[in-house]
């Protein structure tokens, strides 16, 4: 067995690459081992984040190549063409180029002392005494043995290797398949607002969105529970009401696809010699599907818990719950709070949804949730709101729909 370092990432994504540069930066030996031939290929997400979540983890601003347009609010489009939008005085969230934001992150880690290794697939991990200790990596077709002292998974969706290190995987009945399309040739698009398509014909558990980009180009993707994702886009770029308007004359010209967990973080993300953050410990917002902030923010945590056990020689889980205590103390409200709304929406008909968003236009709901400065701690958000009658009326109202969804 060769011992590469006292910390492996698996991973490197923004969750392993963030994970990385915070240990890195404190001197600690840390190796990220990637599968893909090239950082951020193929490319995962929208790239969507919110500006407030990238300066409380002190990456705001990036650099101009890497942003492609910064965001003022949403219109959310019910399944008829319903419409209710919200709009901010400043800027609340900003598209980057996934592929250029994690190149960016790579090279922070890289920069600070952390070594990256492409084309290396983790296959499993090594585990001796109830440890984990190393990792098995197949490079050349050849597959060696690495040792470390803690070893980060950062992998993304998969839950194979939190499975190997005994622990339970993320909530499967709230997957979702989500496809994600650049189209050009975008009509009748405001170019700072996103647009958000509900209903069950086309994305079945979640929605559909459409991020705008510059020179009438766009960022289009769902995800649903259900059906064919790249039918299911094609279905709403011809046949939603508002949505075929913009894009009936789109042409794709890049597809991907991705799964999407939607059931909140895994009950537990540590064990003997290991770590699990970002989409690996299914920290992924029920609500929008956005991870990347979530995630990088346990990412910093796991980075100073390892840290602290490498320093203390104690990477035992006993020590090591130390990171799912203060994950859950940051996340554990608001993302009960998220998954409750999530499964709550999920039930309502498509004639219903109609209803609600006539209902938040009618009582002028956006004014007061321009109040609002936290879009990443949603259930945070929310209660701060309860104050305001507005807000108050589109809860119970929504509480009704539910309830009759259910009887």
């Amino acid at each position: 067995m060769e011992t590469v370092s006292d910390v492996i990432v698996v991973g490197g994504g923004p969750c392993g690459s963030f994970a990385a540069f915070n240990l890195a930066k404190k001197g600690v030996n840390v190796t990220v081992f990637e599968e893909h031939a090239e950082i951020g290929v193929p490319s995962h997400c929208a790239g969507h984040l919110s500006i407030r979540g990238l300066k409380n983890l002190g990456l705001y601003p990036l650099p101009s190549r890497v942003v492609e347009n910064v965001i003022y609010g949403v219109v959310f489009h019910s399944p008829n063409g319903e419409s209710f939008s919200l709009r901010f005085a400043a800027p609340v969230t900003c598209s980057v180029n996934r592929v250029l934001f994690d190149k960016h992150l790579a090279k922070m880690a890289a920069d600070a002392g952390a070594r990256y290794f492409l084309r290396s697939k983790v296959e499993s991990l090594v585990i001796e005494n109830s440890y984990v200790c190393g990792v098995y990596i197949r490079q050349n077709r050849v597959t060696e043995k690495y040792a470390a002292k803690i070893v980060i998974d950062a992998e993304g969706v998969s839950p194979r290797l939190l499975r190997q290190a005994g622990l339970p995987a993320p909530d499967r009945s709230m997957a979702m398949v989500g496809v994600e399309a650049e189209v050009e040739n975008v009509e009748n698009i405001k170019r700072d607002m996103v647009e958000v398509f509900l209903g069950k014909e086309y994305a079945e558990g979640f929605f559909a969105w459409l991020i705008p980009q510059n020179n009438g180009h766009a960022k289009i993707g769902l995800a649903s529970k259900t059906g064919n994702p790249q039918k299911l886009l094609q279905k709403l770029m011809t046949t939603h009401p508002v949505a075929s308007r913009n894009l009936c004359h789109g042409k794709i010209t890049q597809l991907s696809f991705h799964p999407l967990s939607l059931g909140g973080s895994v009950r537990q993300a540590y064990s003997n010699g290991f770590l699990a953050v970002g989409d690996a410990a299914s920290h992924v917002k029920p609500t929008t599907g956005g991870g990347v902030i979530l995630g990088m923010s346990c990412a910093k945590i796991a980075a100073e818990v390892a840290y602290t056990a490498l320093k203390r020689s104690d990477v035992s889980s006993v020590f090591l719950s130390t990171y799912q205590r203060e994950c859950d103390s940051m996340l554990g409200f608001d993302m009960s709070v998220m998954l409750r709304l999530r499964k709550m929406f999920n039930t309502l008909s498509d004639r219903q949804v109609d209803k609600a968003i006539r209902f938040c236009r009618m009582i002028n709901l956006g004014r007061s949730l321009q109040e609002v400065e936290e879009i990443d701690l949603q259930g945070k958000a929310i209660f701060k709101l309860l104050r305001n009658p507005r807000m108050l009326a589109a809860l119970f109202y929504f509480l009704r729909l539910y309830l009759f969804a259910n009887i």
